[in-house]
């Protein structure tokens, strides 16, 4: 395995931006969690202790702490209680006799309000292996799929969008025709200013998951203006110039729990909602590469969530593919839940009834993100939190372990399901780093 580079924030400083994403943000309280081994992790049939503080205002508060104890992301085993004195105890988590994550869930009641706080540690995360298998036919299913895409010619619209260029980088809303249906992804492409022929690496960003418009297309700026042609798209074939409140209809509308895009279809793998926006993917390769200014030899993946799950699919799916950043990717081992005990990752089908049939299962073994993490590979850049309840930590090792490519890992525990600013700016100089 690569080094893997572990870092992890417990000092009590920790700013208010910092703090936003794991603690109510300007809050009264902290919640200060420490397992006895620095990196949040053990071997099964080893005991983790977890140091506990609890402070308001920053001033050390004694009470009760309800906590109960389970497997990640499945139902409590274990539960008990243990007595803050001067704001701190210890909880003796135990252990697990299997690869995996425990999850220590903690909630004290002090003035009258309840404040509640979550830790998850590994045993034997190396060993952690996918629960999802491969179809035998999975590879053929998806270069048939690919080739029957090509017939049609690739189209598209470039416009101008005056309203997000800058002195150093144009951008340009594109709408790409995938198939002979003619159903469309759009994106937002930025080129850097008076780019030379030849000179730009290619750097796509699929989006995370959701009904939505393309989220601050210019949060991500400096790739654009550092040299790359970035492109932001998104996955529905909807406008991003849509008004958010329409945006918010038509995700009321077609994303409903009992309608939602990510089981539209699910039961026969040739009609599943997913296969249009996984073509779409290579689609949006080919029209990149077709750039002037494109360099010829870089095409970067780079995204979270949904997103870091669509850029291991296209880098598994597209050999063209030199570079892959992927952060805690959803959409993978999904039907792991399907064996009682075991944990899943995002959508969490395990939440609607009757979706583990025969067929659905079948189904997600041609878009399980594990899959086509065999096929990959570039050099590849993965990140993921411990304490991250959407897309578990469990998935994401199953995902890394399966992984042959050359890859790195930037592994910080105490995240939930969120990348600092910090971190993001670092897949930049990540990719520019391993540029061809």
């Amino acid at each position: 395995m690569k080094k893997l580079i572990f870092t992890w924030v417990m000092m009590l400083c920790l700013s208010a931006t910092a703090m936003a994403e794991n603690y109510p943000y300007r809050s009264d309280y902290l919640w200060v969690t420490v397992p006895d081994h620095s990196d949040w992790l053990y071997e099964t049939g080893e005991k983790a202790v977890i140091d506990i503080q609890f402070l308001k205002y920053g001033i050390p508060r004694d009470g009760v702490v309800e906590y109960t104890i389970g497997n990640d992301m499945l139902e409590d085993d274990a539960k008990g209680e243990v007595t803050l004195k001067n704001g701190k105890a210890k909880v003796n988590m135990g252990t697990r006799k299997t690869p995996g994550f425990r999850d220590l869930r903690l909630k004290v009641k002090v003035d009258g309000k309840t404040y509640s706080h979550h830790i998850k540690v590994g045993f034997s995360v190396d060993k952690i292996k996918p629960f999802t298998k491969e179809p035998a036919d999975f590879k053929a299913f998806w270069n048939n799929n690919i080739e029957e895409m090509r017939k049609t010619k690739l189209s598209y619209t470039k416009e101008l969008a005056k309203e997000y260029c800058t002195d150093k980088m144009d951008c340009y809303l594109v709408k790409l025709i995938i198939n002979r249906q003619k159903q469309a992804v759009y994106g937002y492409l930025f080129i850097p200013k008076n780019a030379a022929k030849g000179s730009c690496p290619i750097v796509m960003c699929p989006p995370g998951a959701g009904i939505k418009t393309i989220k601050e297309p210019l949060r991500h700026r400096y790739y654009g203006e550092n040299g790359c042609i970035r492109f932001e798209m998104e996955i529905h074939g909807l406008d991003p110039r849509i008004s958010a409140e329409t945006f918010n209809e038509i995700s009321k509308a077609y994303n409903g729990s009992e309608n939602g895009y990510l089981s539209n279809g699910l039961d026969n793998k040739d009609r599943y909602y997913m296969k249009r926006v996984y073509l779409s993917l290579v689609r949006s390769i080919d029209f990149l590469t077709t750039l002037p200014e494109w360099d010829g030899r870089n095409v970067a993946v780079q995204g979270g969530s949904q997103g870091g799950a669509l850029a291991i699919i296209a880098a598994g799916l597209d050999s063209r593919v030199t570079q892959c950043v992927a952060n805690h990717p959803a959409l993978s081992d999904m039907a792991a839940y399907s064996v009682k005990g075991t944990t899943g990752g995002y959508p969490h089908f395990n939440r609607t009834p009757g979706m583990f049939t025969k067929e659905n299962i079948n189904t997600m073994a041609y878009y399980d993100v594990v899959n086509f993490a065999r096929y990959v590979k570039a050099d590849t850049y993965v990140t993921w939190g411990y304490n991250d309840d959407v897309c578990p930590p469990t998935t994401s090792y199953a995902v890394w372990n399966t992984l042959q490519c050359p890859k790195e890992a930037l592994i910080t525990p105490i995240n939930e399901h969120w990348t600092s600013d910090v971190t993001e700016r670092g897949h930049l100089e990540w990719i520019q780093k391993h540029l061809k």
